[in-house]
């Protein structure tokens, strides 16, 4: 059955400029722009958050925060003023991909390394997404049997883990076969709502930890309270805040040092937005002007994210001190209420589950893209066959040879180098780092000041580069940490 499809990527567009509106009509708002940024935005990384604030401490850790949530504004301010080309007032032309836009400003190599840095993050997120989702199915093992057995119990399953990470691959090559992102709509929804719900109830979980035993007592209490005027009585357990300025202590010195570059790392990768901004702008409609909206969404949006990081960095680091495991909701600082946990962690794998597929669908559709502009007459590439499911009513499933094998071939690469390096922390500060400054900090400069016209050695010139380099030292330092602990942990 000879089916023609189109693969192109609504993240990451074809090189040809196109030279029309692709959107026939932009009704989006400030208030669906904050919502689409913060669903893009908040992820499994805000679960590592509470030990990237534990080993910087109670200074460092919400000053990073706060930091990076600065660097990510101002790149979105910049990025939202390339939006129509040449003039970032009347165009005419629209640019609706960060891509299309780095070609469009900075020329045909510039793009090329641009892509280079998304592919190699988009990769990454999908070892990220593989690693942690076997965690969390351990963690959910770990939970009951914790609960069976007590506390004290040996509950490791260290074992599994590989299993683990093999079925979410097994999984994951089935859920490749969806052909692009207009197909998986629904996924993208079911990522979304997860996301949210485990990001809460890791926050609620360590914001318990903080004043009660476990959130039951908390409910029993607020009853008692609300209903029969309870009043504590005084040898009843008291919380305290834990932590401490300097942040959780290291084995010397050096030790410190690389754990400190390495929180930025897992910081820098909760924040930026920019390889979306450009699409989302994309679909706000005008007057007012597109870029007018755009800015207060992303200041709305990053005050938004930032107030909840700095709760789940600092609840966290509050509720466990030293002792803040490297994932909120998988380390066991909370065993009660095990089915809250267990959910937590359920959420965590269903949204991992989609965003394993909006992070790799722009991969697929490149490999695709080449081949068959490459091999054109190729069989093996362009045809694709229908099978009718027994007992589905006619339903019909189209397979391409290509897709299936290439498609596959990646799954399997993605779980083999997952299973190698099964660090969470590590992995995250090295993805972190990678993409932090050129895809949010250098391109969107450099975009900016030709756009501009800036003159070189003015006051804004200068500061614009300063901005860059600091960002560019601080990334580099994040991926050195990183890389470091990542060898540290395979080596131990």
């Amino acid at each position: 059955m000879d089916i023609k499809e189109n693969n192109e990527s609504p993240v990451l567009r074809s090189t040809e400029l196109q030279l029309h509106d692709s959107v026939c009509a932009r009704t989006g708002t400030l208030w669906t722009a904050v919502a689409h940024i913060i669903t893009g935005v908040i992820g499994a990384g805000v679960l590592s958050l509470a030990w990237a604030t534990a080993k910087l401490g109670w200074i460092g850790g919400p000053a990073a925060l706060i930091g990076f949530a600065g660097v990510t504004l101002v790149s979105a301010f910049l990025l939202s003023d390339c939006y129509l080309f040449p003039d970032a007032v009347n165009g005419p032309l629209r640019l609706n991909s960060y891509s299309q836009a780095v070609k469009l400003y900075l020329g045909k190599t510039n793009q090329i390394v641009c892509g280079v840095f998304v592919y190699i993050s988009l990769v990454g997120v999908g070892v990220a997404y593989t690693i942690v989702t076997a965690t969390c199915i351990r963690a959910i093992f770990r939970s009951n049997c914790y609960h069976r057995k007590g506390h004290n119990a040996t509950c490791s399953y260290g074992d599994k883990n590989n299993y683990f990470m093999l079925l979410f691959g097994v999984l994951q090559i089935f859920m490749s076969q969806i052909p692009n992102f207009h197909d998986m709509l629904w996924l993208s929804v079911v990522a979304a709502v997860m996301s949210f719900a485990y990001s809460s109830i890791g926050l609620g979980l360590a914001f318990g930890q903080i004043i009660g035993k476990d959130i039951s007592s908390i409910v029993f209490r607020l009853t008692l309270l609300c209903c029969f005027c309870y009043q504590p009585v005084k040898n009843e357990e008291k919380r305290q805040i834990e932590g401490s300025v300097k942040g959780s202590p290291a084995e010397n010195r050096g030790a410190k040092v690389w754990l400190l570059f390495q929180a930025l790392g897992n910081i820098a990768l909760s924040y930026p937005f920019s390889i979306i901004l450009l699409e989302i702008q994309d679909t706000l409609r005008s007057p007012p002007a597109e870029k007018q909206t755009m800015k207060k969404a992303s200041a709305a949006a990053v005050f938004i994210t930032t107030f909840f990081y700095l709760c789940c960095g600092c609840f966290g680091y509050a509720a466990f001190g030293d002792a803040t495991p490297g994932n909120l909701l998988t380390g066991f600082g909370f065993y009660e209420p095990f089915w809250l946990v267990d959910f937590a962690n359920a959420c965590i794998v269903l949204h991992l589950v989609g965003g394993y597929q909006v992070y790799s669908q722009p991969i697929f559709a490149a490999m695709e893209r080449v081949l068959t502009e490459r091999y054109p007459q190729n069989k093996l590439i362009t045809k694709f066959y229908g099978f009718k499911l027994p007992s589905s009513r006619g339903v019909t499933v189209t397979l391409s040879p290509m897709r299936l094998c290439l498609r596959t071939t990646y799954v399997v690469i993605i779980t083999g180098v997952s299973i190698l390096f099964p660090y969470f922390n590590e992995v995250l500060g090295v993805l972190g780092a990678v993409g932090f400054w050129p895809l949010a900090v250098y391109f969107p400069v450099e975009m900016c000041i030709l756009q501009k016209k800036i003159p070189v050695w003015t006051r804004q010139w200068i500061l614009l580069r300063a901005f860059s380099f600091v960002c560019l030292l601080v990334s580099v330092l994040a991926l050195v940490g990183s890389i470091y602990g990542l060898v540290a942990a395979k080596l131990r």
